[in-house]
């Protein structure tokens, strides 16, 4: 890992050109013991310009083609992984996002670049005053989470090509009781729930910068001849990418572990259109599968090996920063399976760092389940030597991965921000995903990794009580509802379920009905 060990400092050359020296104002956090307030400025509403509405016979894309953005020049493309890795043949080896490539030349993995010194041309004032004036706007392509960063994501992309569901602007929610009453009195904890997006999970940021790359590709001139897009999965990506998919009328076909995924999760692919292959091996298994087979067909690979998707999912950090006004957090706790999340996470904080938006990053944290945690294991070692594995089941799903393809993108953005790697338990993670429901949430059980993972970190006192911390929810808990079930019902083998609470059976009687609520009661009568 010698190669990912000096990428830290490569990443942070290519990402540190010159910028802009106007200086900006840093904005002031709020004390430590202050709650959350609302503020609204009327007086700036009423100011703004009125607009007419477009024509009726006009949609938005259509608008949007009247009043093409300005052409800034700005641009990405493909590198290998990290900035020169042994082993390659060009050192300036680089590819257009046109180009259909996944590797580089010497087998390892490509990342997107972006201009960054074209980018710095204009101050970190300027871009988050633009980013934060297309927040929840029907403005194409501007409404999506993702478009709304448009020229950190795709620059050169038309808008017309873009295959959009207006995903992202997920919500951050205040975990104030969870906090309070069972993390030491935590009063900054957030959940960035990203699965409150079209199809559930934070795989849809990702997915439309993929799919509209692909209409792109597939679209004149460039006309390339891509009968359809596959990946592997484990649930969430072939929901994601059948949905995309169906919007661009663009053939999907997706690879899926037979038995281990949930029904939620199965339906969504077949409900779209996809063709599902359901296949007698596990995820890693489906991933050698969805390879071989793309490299024979014209079908456009859509697994995370495939840098792209990582331009969408790196916007859900910038969206933290804009909901905490530009400030800073100081934790975000991921759960981790492939890796490519955690990776993306530290790519938007650092482009936001360099481009002079922020001026620090937050500490990382990767959350594993016990059942599967080959990055846990490689950072217990010290770093000194990756041991892929079989992933036992576990009720996190969507990361039973043993071999994940980004585990060095994972390291690069943990060593860059002081990271940490933690696991849990199967019963550690369904205790902590069941707390926190019994908060207000309906987690799903891999954001009960991340949760699990806060509380022994709290434990530790490795985080403080007023460290703002944001734990990253990746999915929605309604797909994975029978893991619930089989919880409260405490039908689960070998577990406790210490939170479970079943509906209580009782005759359709005044007194048989008071029995139990005075016993459930007692004390608060």
């Amino acid at each position: 890992m010698a190669a990912a060990a000096t990428h830290a400092s490569s990443l942070s050359f290519l990402l540190s050109r010159p910028h802009s020296s106007s200086p900006h104002q840093l904005r002031l956090r709020r004390p430590a013991d202050h709650r959350v307030r609302c503020a609204t400025d009327a007086s700036a509403a009423a100011a703004a310009p009125a607009k007419h509405r477009r024509a009726a016979d006009e949609n938005i894309r259509e608008e949007a083609a009247r009043h093409p953005a300005p052409n800034n020049d700005f641009s990405a493309w493909y590198e290998p992984f990290p900035p020169g890795a042994p082993g390659g043949d060009n050192p300036d080896e680089r590819y257009s996002l046109d180009e259909i490539v996944y590797r580089s030349s010497s087998g390892g993995l490509l990342d997107v670049r972006h201009d960054m010194e074209a980018l710095a041309r204009f101050p970190g004032s300027y871009w988050r005053d633009l980013f934060d004036s297309r927040i929840g706007r029907t403005t194409w392509p501007y409404g999506s989470g993702v478009w709304s960063k448009k020229e950190f994501v795709l620059p050169e992309i038309d808008p017309e090509h873009i295959v959009s569901l207006f995903e992202g602007n997920s919500n951050l929610f205040w975990a104030e009781r969870l906090g309070r009453d069972h993390l030491g009195g935590m009063k900054d904890l957030w959940v960035k729930h990203c699965g409150i997006s079209h199809t559930g999970s934070f795989k849809d940021l990702g997915m439309t910068v993929l799919v509209s790359q692909v209409n792109r590709l597939r679209r004149a001139p460039l006309s390339r001849p891509i009968a359809g897009v596959g990946c592997a999965s484990t649930g969430d990506t072939s929901a994601a990418l059948s949905a995309y998919c169906a919007a661009a009328g663009i053939p999907a076909i997706v690879f899926l572990p037979a038995n281990r995924i949930s029904l939620e999760q199965l339906i969504q692919p077949i409900a779209n259109g996809a063709t599902v292959l359901s296949l007698d091996t596990d995820f890693d298994g489906c991933m050698r599968l969805i390879r071989e087979v793309t490299a024979e067909l014209p079908i456009y690979l859509a697994n995370s090996l495939n840098s792209l998707r990582l331009e969408g999912q790196k916007t859900a950090a910038i969206e933290i920063l804009q909901q905490f006004d530009w400030e800073v957090p100081d934790w975000i706790i991921v759960p981790g399976g492939n890796l490519g999340n955690i990776y993306a996470f530290y790519k938007g904080f650092e482009m936001c760092r360099v481009l002079g938006l922020v001026d620090r990053l937050p500490r990382l944290v990767c959350a594993q389940a016990a059942n599967a945690n080959p990055l846990y294991r490689y950072y217990k070692s010290g770093w000194t030597e990756f041991q892929p594995q079989v992933a036992e089941p576990t009720f996190a799903s969507a990361i039973q991965i043993g071999d994940p393809v980004s585990v060095d993108r994972a390291v690069v953005a943990l060593k860059a921000t002081n990271g940490i790697v933690a696991e849990a338990t199967e019963e550690e993670l369904m205790n902590a995903m069941s707390l926190a429901d019994r908060t207000g949430m309906f987690a799903c059980p891999h954001t009960g990794v991340a949760l699990a993972a806060l509380f022994k970190l709290r434990e530790q006192r490795v985080i403080g009580p007023n460290d703002r911390t944001v734990v990253v929810s990746t999915a929605h808990g309604l797909k994975f509802s029978q893991s619930k079930i089989d919880y409260h019902d405490r039908k689960i083998e070998d577990m406790a379920c210490k939170y479970a609470n079943p509906p209580v059976s009782v005759k359709a009687d005044f007194g048989a009905v008071m029995d139990v609520l005075k016993t459930r009661l007692k004390g608060k009568l």
